[in-house]
């Protein structure tokens, strides 16, 4: 029977079951298309990465033998509408039913429900066989609780799959080494080389630029650096088991000027494509460690493994069991816009132009930057969530709604009111200071919380105390920064409080 199987823009799954036998009476169907373009406005990079990963999956399975039917962007059989074109090529190849993998948005999703609604044709539905869990694994888990702890989550998952465990027990004794990843980089250390690619994108780039897709950030289209295929991405996996996994754990939190990546891996556009496997991630991540205990240390490959295996994981599961509600959550009724800064780096805070330079130059900003630098800063500003979400969903290769949603308006802004984080990540500049080089060479005073170039984060920091104690004060985390407050004279609290009052309505001139 002739069918039609939709492959989607993150499904570039190799291993998947679909392509392991070549079957005639079957036609794969990949569209690009102004949709996914356009729901946000995305990094130049991002869009450029997703359509050639899509174009080297679709040549890779043509030489495997299977039948694959490709719109580009500009193609004149392209309608822009996913029903329309799905329909579209059913009817020119006959066929007499069409399927699909669950897709990872939940937009997406809805999309193709209404679809199969709407056609009288058999669909067939199956799993992308990528993550670890289920969509449905996660409420399972955590049924009849009351909160959901990401490390009952991550225990759990190590336990079930069996990783970094010696029978029952974690391997070293500890099931988290957290605590040992928050070291500061040192000044007389020499961040390590990335791993960097090349190749020309420029046909994808013009294209795309004829087509008048709104797009932000900077590209050199001779000379790309994401990797967008299969074999890219095991080369790039290599590089960071063998040359930056053995001081991964120690560095993960720090920030320096002098380099944009430190150790961090820069897979996450490889796994949310599904090019990688998380268990072929975990799996080789784990192997090195244990053929080499003594020189590398369980914090490094441990505080690896629990961002794939924990809270990637989680955070899938999260959203789908608290979805579409968690889209609108707002827990402290913030209604301001994003400060322009954050779509040209030009601000005189130096940690907000290195984090946010580094997002429009490389498309990735490592997780401190993101929640500590950029997300605590809109945080601090009152930003509203949706325009917080639309930028980090938009700036970022690796954003996939499903990952990025609860790590955005969750972990960053707080605006579940505690569903994923039990109290709101916000920092003054002493964190910042601590965890980076970036003061050093500000035009703002770390140290000043008033007065002339007195740093922003400070001021900010304690309006937001103050504006949020009815929400906060009975928060166990919080509470030591209440008492601390408590103990400023009435006159330093007002004068914190309008110093941080003109920063809000000079913001874009900070």
């Amino acid at each position: 029977m002739k069918t039609v199987k939709l492959i989607l823009g993150d499904q570039l799954n190799l291993s998947h079951s679909w392509f392991q036998e070549v079957d005639g009476q079957v036609t794969f169907a990949m569209f690009e298309m102004r949709q996914e373009t356009d729901y946000v406005r995305h990094h130049i990079q991002k869009v450029t990465a997703f359509f050639a990963a899509m174009r080297h999956f679709r040549d890779q399975i043509r030489e495997q033998g299977h039948q694959v039917v490709y719109y580009t962007l500009d193609d004149d059989r392209n309608q822009q509408d996913l029903s329309r074109n799905v329909m579209q090529v059913i009817e020119s190849v006959g066929a007499e039913q069409w399927g699909y993998q669950w897709p990872d948005e939940y937009r997406l999703d809805q999309q193709l429900i209404e679809m199969r609604k709407k056609w009288e044709l058999p669909c067939e539905v199956v799993d992308t066989e990528h993550f670890y869990t289920s969509r449905e694994e996660f409420g399972d888990i955590f049924e009849g609780k009351s909160s959901f702890l990401m490390e009952n989550f991550y225990r759990k998952m190590r336990k079930k799959h069996d990783v970094l465990m010696s029978g029952d027990q974690p391997v070293g004794g500890e099931w988290n080494y957290d605590a040992e990843n928050r070291k500061k980089f040192p000044k007389k250390e020499t961040p390590p080389d990335p791993y960097i690619l090349e190749r020309d994108v420029s046909d994808i780039v013009s294209m795309i630029e004829t087509a008048g897709v709104q797009t932000i950030g900077e590209i050199n289209p001779l000379s790309f650096q994401w990797p967008i295929s299969r074999a890219e991405g095991e080369k790039s996996l290599t590089y960071f088991i063998e040359e930056l996994l053995f001081q991964f754990g120690s560095y993960q939190d720090a920030m320096t000027s002098r380099s944009d990546f430190l150790f961090h891996s820069r897979l996450s556009f490889l796994l949310n494509s599904k090019i990688l496997s998380p268990r072929e991630v975990v799996a080789k991540a784990e192997a090195v460690y244990l053929e080499n205990k003594e020189s590398m240390g369980i914090s490094n490959v441990e505080g690896f493994i629990r961002q794939i295996l924990g809270w990637r994981e989680y955070m899938r599961g999260l959203y789908w069991h608290q979805m579409p509600e968690y889209a609108q959550l707002n827990y402290f009724e913030h209604e301001n816009e994003l400060p322009n800064y954050y779509w040209t780096g030009d601000t005189k805070m130096n940690c907000m132009q290195h984090a946010i330079r580094n997002s429009l130059d490389n498309a990735y900003a490592h997780h401190i930057q993101r929640l500590m630098i950029t997300g605590n800063f809109a945080l601090l500003a009152g930003v509203h969530p949706d325009h917080v979400e639309a930028w980090y969903l938009g700036v970022y290769i690796d954003a996939i709604e499903w990952v990025e949603m609860p790590n955005t308006r969750g972990m960053s802004q707080f605006a579940d009111g505690g569903i994923v984080a039990t109290k709101p990540y916000i920092a003054s500049a002493n964190y910042i200071h601590k965890m980076s080089d970036y003061c050093k060479d500000c035009y703002y005073d770390n140290k000043k919380k008033v007065g002339e170039r007195a740093c922003p984060f400070n001021s900010l920091y304690w309006r937001f105390i103050k504006q949020h104690e009815n929400k906060l004060s009975n928060n166990y985390r919080m509470s030591m920064m209440y008492r601390i407050w408590d103990k400023y004279e009435e006159e330093e609290k007002n004068n914190i409080l309008n110093q941080a009052e003109l920063y809000l309505k000079q913001i874009d001139d900070l």
